[in-house]
């Protein structure tokens, strides 16, 4: 299924009240589920399948902004992140881990391309606000480097 469909069934599950969408189409399955990808059970994909997991939005008063020592570190652009160079392999960083500014923290792989996602500042890396193999959108929070 094209990128460009995929993207609009996830923005339509996203704005509308379902949970969850699964389409089948020739041969090939998508299933997209809103809410935490954590409370959701483990999937193991076969070939012609895939699962997308819609990212949880969340709302912050206008008044209220973090400090700079609490800001996240933001995807870039839209993708799936990935937090290991490889499936089983140890992850980049985890946290409470020390990290380095430009010391990779991610992949974005966008459009069959993977982008190495690395850290703007130096420090302890306080959180991780994504699972391995999230959809992320530009501006969608990864990190919180304290």
């Amino acid at each position: 299924m094209e990128i460009r469909k995929l993207r609009q069934l996830i923005r339509m599950v996203q704005h509308s009240g379902i949970m969850e969408l699964d389409i089948h189409v020739a041969g090939e399955q998508v299933r997209i589920r809103r809410g935490a990808a954590s409370a959701l059970p483990p999937v193991l994909l076969a070939p012609p399948q895939t699962t997308i997991t819609a990212p949880q939005l969340a709302t912050v008063p206008a008044s209220h902004s973090p400090a700079p020592a609490q800001q996240a570190q933001c995807s870039p652009m839209p993708g799936t992140c990935y937090l290991a160079p490889a499936p089983g392999a140890a992850p980049f960083a985890r946290p409470g881990q020390q990290v380095q500014a430009g010391d990779t923290l991610c992949i974005i792989e966008a459009m069959k391309l993977m982008n190495a996602i690395e850290a703007e500042r130096s420090g302890t890396l306080a959180a991780i606000l994504v699972a391995d193999g999230d959809a992320v959108q530009a501006g969608t929070p990864l990190f919180r480097i304290d």
